[in-house]
């Protein structure tokens, strides 16, 4: 039988094979392997391969090479930007607002920091996912030291008004954090527009390397973040340790076909996310999760009432695809942001979260709808 069809692109991409020539470069003797903090003809090579990287990586959100710091991913972006901006700031106050649909790797540093003392208010979402920047505002107080509010929904894929609520954090000088792992790459992003203070994006997202990402940081916050690790002092000491030169090469050659090539492809996903839906929208009792307009190309989360999520995710042998965020895989429990949006239990855990990508095609698209419909149809016709 043929590998099944890779339909969880959200979770993660294979890297593109034209990142992999740029990684490659950087690990043997061959190649650029040196120390870029080391003084040498190798490590000031590696150095460069750095800024070169940096210049795309930067130029794709709209900011400077100077205004990021290299990560292992948006999990340790998130973390750095949300304890070290608390900590940084607790003398000045102890409260923090983010939202009930938030990446685990924003709600869990809450949790840590309400652990240490802080007060978290969590903003509940629409129906379709969306986050009111009134509501927001209003939970607003005198001692917020930060607001975390993501730009794409990774289970949902559906967009936030980042620049509104941008606009009402600055009005009162309160940094706002992004988690923007999942638009970084797919959607037109400038930093020189948009109020934001923290941004954090990886590069396994887009068809780079696992294990690299960056947090961007406005200069004028830059003072009050705490890092999370200590040992050599390297990027002006916010994030100690040897900067992995070949993730980083594979991070920025990811960025710079993105940046040429994320408009057409935003266009052609949607196209087949839209296909998609089409399909099966006539199944009995479906239900589509998130806005349908203010949403990623390539995410579509579907609800089949009725259906038991695991045996429907079972019988999808020709399929690769997730019933929720990859984090949540391990958990037999339903879904929290769908949750959120007012799902009960049961609906939660009969929904599968379709993610397309660079290399999804028309014809696995024609091949998900007739074995998704296959499965529901036999699945409702057994049920008691």
């Amino acid at each position: 039988m043929p590998a099944p069809i890779y339909l969880d692109y959200a979770a993660t991409t294979p890297v593109d094979v034209r990142v992999a020539a740029r990684i490659a470069e950087c690990l043997t003797s061959e190649g650029v392997f040196g120390n870029p903090a080391s003084l040498h003809g190798f490590g000031r090579a590696a150095r460069a391969r750095i800024e070169q990287a940096g210049e795309a990586v930067a130029a794709l959100i709209g900011t400077e090479p100077a205004d990021l710091v290299w990560t292992s991913g948006a999990t340790e972006s998130n973390n750095l930007a949300i304890l070290g901006v608390a900590r940084g700031a607790r003398e000045r106050g102890r409260h923090i607002v983010t939202s009930r649909i938030e990446h685990k790797a924003v709600l869990d540093p809450c949790r840590q920091l309400q652990r240490e003392g802080f007060q978290i208010s969590y903003v509940d979402p629409d129906r379709d996912g969306l986050i009111d920047p009134a509501a927001v505002a209003a939970a607003l107080r005198a001692d917020t030291v930060l607001v975390s509010i993501m730009h794409a929904n990774n289970e949902i894929g559906v967009l936030q008004d980042i620049a509104t609520l941008g606009a009402e954090c600055l009005a009162r000088d309160i940094p706002l954090h992004v988690d923007a792992a999942q638009s970084v790459g797919k959607l037109p992003l400038d930093l020189r527009q948009l109020p934001v203070d923290l941004l954090s994006f990886t590069a396994h997202k887009i068809y780079g390397p696992k294990g690299i990402g960056a947090l961007y940081v406005k200069r004028r916050r830059r003072a009050g973040l705490q890092p999370l690790l200590f040992g050599g002092g390297q990027q002006r000491g916010l994030r100690s340790g040897t900067l992995p030169v070949h993730q980083i090469a594979g991070f920025g050659a990811a960025c710079e076909l993105a940046a040429a090539e994320s408009a057409a492809e935003a266009a052609r996903i949607a196209a087949l996310r839209d296909r998609l839906w089409t399909g099966i929208a006539d199944l009995p009792r479906v239900r589509r999760n998130g806005h349908a307009s203010r949403c990623v190309p390539g995410i579509l989360n579907v609800s089949f009432p009725g259906v038991e999520g695991e045996s429907l995710l079972a019988g999808l042998i020709e399929l690769a695809l997730s019933s929720s965020a990859a984090c949540n895989s391990d958990s037999d429990e339903a879904s929290y942001v769908l949750r959120a949006l007012g799902c009960d239990t049961p609906t939660a855990q009969s929904s599968l979260r379709f993610s397309l990508g660079r290399f999804t095609t028309a014809a696995e698209i024609d091949i998900a709808i007739s074995a998704v419909r296959r499965e529901v149809l036999r699945l409702h016709a057994v049920a008691p």
